[in-house]
Formats: C-alpha cells, sequence, structure tokens
C-alpha cells in the first residue's frame, strides 16, 4: 500500500509517500481501505518530532482519523461485515491507503453522511464531546467557552453545544467570526488583539460552566478569570505555548476544576468506552441533521505536504480532508 512515512522531522517537505506492507488485522481487529483522511494540529506536530507517536513503532506513518470501507475481519469480529462503511480514530497510520483498528473502536457513519465527508467528523467530534461534556460537564442551560472557535474541534464544539441545549462563547479571529455565528455560537468575541475577557465579562459576568481550550499560553491565566465559581476547564492543546503566569488563587477561591486530557495516549479500554458511548450518544444527532461535518478543504494525497502548509497559515475554517 501506498502510505506517507517520516523518515524525518522538520517541514512540509518531510512527508515522503512510499510503498510499505499491507497491515494485517489481528484478532478483534478490522482491516479498512482508507478512502479520505484528515488533518490534525497533532499531525504538524509529530512532523516536527514534538508529537512522536506513542507506540514507538519502526515505520513512522502519521495519521489521526479515517474513512473508509471494511476490507477484511479479524478473529472474534462479529460487529462489521466487509463492506461496511466505517470512520474513527487511531493512535497513528491513517495517511495511508489501509488501516488496521479495534472494532469496537470504528465508528458506522450516519446514512445520511457521504464516506467522502465522514473523515471530517470522528477526531473532532470525539475530541470536543469528550472536553465539554464527558470531562467538563456542560448540560443544558449553562455556558461553554471555547477558544479557537473556527478550528475543527471549535466547529464541532458549537454544534454539540447548540444540539444538548448549551449556550456557547467561543473567541476566533476577526475573518473567521460570521462563521462561527452561522453555527449557533450565542456570544463570538475576536481573541486577538482584542480584550476578549473583557467582552466575555460583559455579556456573561458569573462565568462559563466549562471552558474547551486548545491554546494555552497566556489565554491559561484568562481562562481562571472567565470560568465560574465551581467551573471546569479543560485543555486539549498548547498551540500559544505550553508555559504561562497564573493566578493561582483563583483555583481555590473558585473551586476550579482543571483537567489535562489528550486522547491519543489513553489506554485501549477508554477509547473504546469512550467510542461506544458516541456511537448511542452523539452519532444520532448528525441522522437528524442537528451536527454536520464542517469542510474548509481537500487536497489529494500526493498534495498533502500542500495541506499541510494550508493547515500551518491558520487560514481553514472546520476541517482539511485528504482524499486517497
Amino acid at each position: 500500500m501506498r502510505a506517507v512515512v517520516l523518515n524525518d522531522h522538520g517541514g512540509p517537505e518531510v512527508l515522503t509517500i512510499q510503498e510499505v506492507d499491507d497491515p494485517v488485522p489481528g484478532p478483534d481487529q478490522i482491516l479498512v481501505d482508507v478512502a479520505h483522511t484528515a488533518l490534525n494540529r497533532a499531525d504538524t506536530l509529530q512532523r516536527q518530532g514534538a508529537y512522536p507517536d506513542p507506540r514507538g513503532l519502526a515505520i513512522e506513518i502519521p495519521g489521526l482519523e479515517y474513512a473508509g470501507v471494511v476490507s477484511a475481519l479479524g478473529e472474534g469480529v462479529t460487529e462489521w461485515a466487509v463492506g461496511d462503511r466505517v470512520m474513527g480514530i487511531e493512535t497513528g497510520g491513517c495517511y495511508a491507503e489501509k488501516v488496521v483498528t479495534h472494532a469496537r473502536q470504528a465508528l458506522p457513519i450516519p446514512n445520511n453522511i457521504e464516506l467522502a465527508d465522514a473523515a471530517a467528523i470522528a477526531e473532532v467530534f470525539l475530541t470536543a464531546w469528550d472536553a465539554l461534556v464527558v470531562q467538563g460537564g456542560l448540560t443544558s442551560g449553562r455556558w461553554a467557552l471555547v477558544h479557537a472557535g473556527a478550528s475543527g474541534v471549535g466547529t464541532a464544539a458549537i454544534q454539540i453545544a447548540k444540539a444538548i441545549g448549551a449556550r456557547i462563547a467561543v473567541t476566533c479571529s476577526a475573518g473567521k467570526m460570521d462563521a462561527c455565528r452561522e453555527l449557533g455560537a450565542d456570544l463570538v468575541i475576536e481573541r486577538s488583539p482584542s480584550d476578549w475577557l473583557a467582552a466575555l465579562k460583559a455579556e456573561i459576568p458569573a462565568g462559563v460552566d466549562t471552558v474547551l481550550d486548545v491554546v494555552g499560553g497566556e489565554e491559561s491565566d484568562r481562562n481562571l478569570h472567565a470560568v465560574a465559581v465551581d467551573g471546569t476547564i479543560v485543555q486539549v492543546g498548547l498551540m500559544g505555548g505550553g508555559k504561562a503566569p497564573i493566578t493561582m488563587g483563583l483555583l481555590l477561591m473558585k473551586r476550579i476544576t482543571w483537567i489535562g486530557t489528550t486522547l491519543r495516549s489513553r489506554p485501549i479500554e477508554r477509547k473504546l468506552d469512550l467510542c461506544q458511548r458516541f456511537i448511542a450518544e452523539m452519532l444520532p444527532l448528525f441522522e437528524h441533521g442537528a451536527m454536520r461535518p464542517v469542510i474548509d478543504s481537500r487536497f489529494a494525497f500526493d498534495d498533502i505536504a500542500d495541506a499541510h502548509r494550508h493547515m500551518e497559515s491558520n487560514a481553514s475554517i472546520g476541517k482539511i480532508l485528504i482524499d486517497l
């Protein structure tokens, strides 16, 4: 099969497509013929050598999500059949024509979603739902704050919040504010250079109940001021840096819960539980039209380096897809 192999780390030019052996499904696994994959910020970090695949495989193939068709079943698999449409997340290996995944980690593609669009769902909707609802405790009537509201995770978060009856404020760059409003965000604030914290507090004086932050850095202290008493901050990324001065006393005075989380490094048992719960609770919302994938652009597999350059330009709204 053809796959992107990282023989070195650095700029987009290190993304080399070459022939490698096809993976073989083991017990409880399925083999998927990948039709589409998608970019995530973690992919650009892995390419740079800053976020390696925790499995430490001899051949490093990046890519965290896929959409395709089941082509083979491992021993003991009964819930899938060859030809089924599936999408899902993996620890790596999705920048390839074939990928092996645990049968209970794969997600059925909703009937009203095209295979070509399905690769825009799994990673960002799982991440946003896990951060806001499962860990962040967001429920109907409560307020969420999400940074990078026009990102893949951000556009998913807006839809999830509205689907469960919550209210959501987002920060984003000026050119992306209308896109966030169109998705249903209740309050859209320019993140920089404007003072988003003052604008937020003017509208929501008591603060928000849940913060989903992919930025970190200087936003960390503002998050502590923005969150309500007994509120929760869920840290899912550090695009703005991993170190920053913060007002530690606010953690105590406001009884704030601050959670750090990633999907990639979780034990397989926890991933399987999360995916099965997502199937039950979230996938019906796609079937009913309450949520949809948000797609910025598509690139051919051979143009994957250009797709990385596009992501790093910070111009995208929603997901960048790769068509194999």
